[in-house]
Parts: structure tokens; sequence; C-alpha cells
């Protein structure tokens, strides 16, 4: 049922296939090294709907390798099916921001998600460690019930990630930190004192993730508490709009 529910779904997306969505997807980096639709990640969520926690379903998609495909298994995968070990497995093939983030958006949902952040964090792969880092700032934004305590531990990982110059993961290294220091009020203040700790390093990538996360907590100290800021970023129909999506928060 799902291999042939997968297989229609692929040939739709291959028929949906714009040359021109592809080549403005690159122009914002993202380059998959697999097939590339450059399908808008609405189109792609309005396709999941139907097929929401259809595990199976987001196997069959993912082994495709194509980009889109892979995009619509992370809508349509079931966080209480997912394994860590799968995780894993998708992780490691993970080439570009866009298929890093939004995975991050389905483990961050996992009973494994702050143990898969700090592993993946330590690891080397330049789309690994984005996700690690795109797994905490869901956490902070998606999971409530969670502790302070899961996000204090994030914050020295941060710190010994900060020295990243890579643009992909040191914007991402970022994200985590503001999202953490936007959860409320006690986590406000260990974010502002960890960035102030980042700022002594001597790293240009460091530097910047201290300045950027200062100037957008400090914003917010008169509000209380601080309202976490939806940071889900998609591949947007225009240009335009995919560009302000990277320019702030992700990329």
């Amino acid at each position: 049922m799902s291999s042939a529910a997968a297989e229609a779904l692929i040939a739709y997306l291959r028929s949906l296939r714009s040359d021109t969505a592809i080549a403005g997807q690159h122009r914002f980096g993202v380059r998959p090294a697999g097939e590339h639709l450059g399908i808008a990640i609405p189109v792609l969520r309005t396709l999941a709907r139907p097929h929401r926690r259809d595990h199976a379903l987001a196997l069959a998609l993912w082994a495709s390798g194509i980009q889109d495909a892979r995009l619509l298994a992370t809508f349509v995968a079931d966080p209480p099916q997912l394994t860590s070990s799968q995780a894993d497995r998708w992780v490691r093939d993970t080439d570009n921001w866009a298929l890093a983030d939004s995975l991050a958006f389905l483990v961050d949902r996992t009973p494994f998600a702050a143990a898969q952040a700090h592993a993946w964090s330590a690891r080397r792969a330049e789309f690994v460690k984005r996700t690690a880092f795109a797994v905490m700032a869901g956490m902070a934004v998606h999971r409530k019930e969670l502790p302070d305590a899961v996000f204090l531990d994030f914050l020295p990982v941060i710190t010994r990630e900060a020295t990243d110059e890579r643009n992909f993961v040191r914007k991402a290294v970022n994200w985590a930190l503001r999202q953490i220091g936007k959860r409320n009020p006690r986590l406000h203040r260990a974010a502002l004192a960890e960035a102030a700790r980042i700022a002594r390093l001597d790293s240009s990538a460091a530097r910047w993730i201290a300045a950027d996360a200062l100037r957008e907590l400090r914003a917010r100290e008169s509000s209380s508490p601080p309202s976490p800021a939806q940071p889900r970023i998609q591949l947007r129909d225009t240009p335009t709009q995919v560009g302000r999506a990277l320019r702030r928060a992700a990329v």
C-alpha cells in the first residue's frame, strides 16, 4: 500500500518539476546531490495532509533519494515510530539546509531529540551539525513540557561549536541560542550570559553569533516573558520570500 502510494506521489512530484524554482533554490544554497524538483514547501505540506503519520510511506519516500520526496517524508513521518537509528541514517543522507531543518522539526518531537542533538553537534559533517542545532531551536519552541535543565545543558554545546566558521553551522548555532533565550525569563538570562561568554572567543563566527543573539535578546528584555518566535524556515514560492527567511533566521 505505502509502496504504491509512494510511487504515485513521486510520479506526481516529478510532474511538478520546475527548472526556474530549482535555480531559485540553488541561489539560496539548496543544492542537493540527488534529484531535485524545486517544489515549494506549501505544496509539499498540502500533499502530506492525507498521509499524516503514515510512517511506512515516509520511509519509502525517503528511500527514493529525491530531495522533494525526502522533504515530504519529514512531513508524513510519525514521530513516535521514528527510531533513533532511522533518524541517524536520515541525517547522514542530508546534504542541504532545507532538508536539515525539516528533519530537525521531525526529530524535535521525539523522546530522543535532546540526545540526538548532543550527539550530532559533535560530528564534523556540516549538515549533521546544522541539524543538531536546528533540533535545539525547534525543541525550544515546540516542547513546552520540557524542564529548563534540558536547554541549560545545550548552552555549553552552543559555546563549544560557536567557532565553526561554516555559514550553515554558525547560523544554526545562533538560531539555537536565540530560541533558547526566548523560551522564558530564566533561560533568557542564561542565554544572555552564554552569549557574553561566546563574545570573548577568538573567532569571527563566535563574535557574529554573540552580537546577533545579544542584539535580539536585549531587545526583548522589556517583555516578560520573552515570547518565542516560530522558527520554521520554508522554501516559499518567490525568491524574495526565500531570501527574507534565509537572511533572518536560518541560513
